[in-house]
């Protein structure tokens, strides 16, 4: 299979007259990164791999052990759709290797690879279908506050905007690039888009999600917009979140799934978001990676807060959806925290992490929490043991260090790293002084 999806690059290649093939892959924060190659050099890389200087990505290698090898993934091959013939140009994912071609312990994909095979292991493939939301501005000017483009709100038909329009030249690019999408509509706030892809097994949706937010900026860029995967980019509106969508399948059938259950939730299921549940706070630094990612987990603005889960209350961390004509298949959970600016690869080994532990030492569902959370006070909250996300990425990394699961599950290199990151960020920010504290303090103090 491999051979031929091999020989079917090389004869694209010339068949299409590409020019050039970018090598795509990411850092440990989840930034695309990409050299370009010529078709000659093709045929080397898919045999040898091509080498280059890892310690200049965020994350890699120290300047003394700085080589690397990006190793294409054939069957990740694509021509990119808006280039023309003249100068067409293809994109392929790489996985980092050591220069002796064993995987390289930096690199988020060979991460997610590793947990996979985890699950793989233990008879289970691991499915996901993000709901990815995403603002459209004006081209952004220093020191300025974000442009809407339009002010349309949950599901309006805004047919003669330019955002709509972008919307759905982004579609069509992602079907040509074989993402296929299954709904897309205006968001609550202005200015304020979704795309939901189709589910398919995480390294492919990893990948997806990586190209997905590339189409959307560029798309955007080609029409003088400036696309954001910024979580809360405006105040008093809500942020852009990145719901998944999450099942097990046992060969073909559906782990999650049991008809005799008055949620259709099989055993495996139940354990896996226990899994969830307990482990949330050591996961959020990776799913929400970010400052503002904690500007946009707070009460008021659909994002959940609590630590908990129901199946039809959005106020919960974990929700789980009325499969469409009681389909089997379609059984699955959707975890509500993540956000559109994490690292996909990561992300997806943490949470699949989480799950598993679950299921291997049958932790326990705790009850259905069907009410509005965001009604009810810390004392009620307390009484029924529901617990609260992180409320800062300070708070997340420390829930985060303390967690062997997560260090287990990105490695030593990663987990370390990331720390390391994440708290120069934070020094940085309590450092800051915001306009809000000179509005609210230099006058009166």
């Amino acid at each position: 299979m491999q051979d031929h999806r091999r020989d079917y690059v090389l004869r694209t290649i010339e068949e299409r007259g590409i020019r050039l093939v970018r090598l795509w892959f990411t850092d440990v924060l989840g930034n695309l990164k990409s050299f370009a190659i010529s078709p000659a050099e093709m045929e080397n890389a898919l045999n040898d791999g091509m080498s280059f200087d890892g310690s200049s990505i965020d994350g890699y290698s120290r300047i003394q052990e700085s080589d690397v090898l990006a190793i294409p993934d054939v069957n990740t091959f694509e021509v990119l759709p808006w280039v023309d013939g003249k100068s067409a140009e293809a994109r392929v994912f790489c996985d980092i290797a050591n220069l002796d071609g064993t995987a390289f312990d930096g690199d988020p994909r060979q991460v997610l690879r590793r947990n996979l095979r985890v699950a793989r292991d233990k008879g289970f493939s691991f499915y996901v279908a993000p709901d990815i939301e995403y603002f459209y501005f004006a081209p952004p000017q220093d020191g300025s506050k974000p442009v809407p483009l339009d002010n349309g709100g949950f599901f309006d038909l805004t047919s003669t905007d330019v955002a709509s329009s972008l919307r759905k030249e982004t579609i069509r690019t992602l079907e040509t690039m074989s993402i296929p999408v299954e709904y897309s509509f205006h968001e609550d706030a202005p200015s304020q888009h979704e795309i939901d892809l189709r589910h398919t097994d995480a390294l492919t949706m990893a990948d997806s999600v990586m190209t997905f937010r590339f189409v959307v900026r560029e798309i955007a860029a080609m029409h003088g917009v400036h696309a954001t995967f910024m979580p809360k980019p405006l105040e008093s509106i809500q942020g852009s979140g990145m719901h998944l969508h999450l099942s097990l399948f046992d060969g073909e059938d559906n782990a999650f799934h049991d008809i005799r259950d008055s949620y259709s939730l099989s055993e495996t299921a139940k354990k896996f978001m226990a899994g969830l549940l307990v482990h949330a706070g050591e996961i959020t630094a990776v799913t929400n990676q970010t400052i503002n990612s904690y500007k946009r987990l707070v009460p008021g603005f659909e994002a959940p807060v609590h630590v908990s889960w129901a199946r039809n209350n959005r106020s919960g961390l974990i929700r789980v959806p009325v499969p469409k004509r009681a389909n089997p298949l379609a059984t699955r959970i959707e975890y509500r925290s993540p956000d559109p600016a994490c690292n996909p690869y990561l992300a997806f080994s943490v949470i699949l992490a989480a799950g598993l532990r679950g299921i291997e030492q049958n932790y326990e569902l705790p009850l259905e929490a069907d009410s509005n959370l965001f009604e009810m006070d810390d004392v009620a909250l307390d009484k029924l043991g529901i617990q609260q996300l992180p409320q800062s990425l300070s708070d997340a990394l420390k829930l985060m260090e303390g967690s062997q699961l997560v260090a287990e599950t990105l490695g030593d290199h990663i987990f370390e790293w990331f720390l390391r990151n994440k708290r120069v960020e934070w020094r940085g920010y309590k450092t800051h002084i915001s306009q809000f504290e000179t509005d609210r303090y230099l006058k009166s103090l």
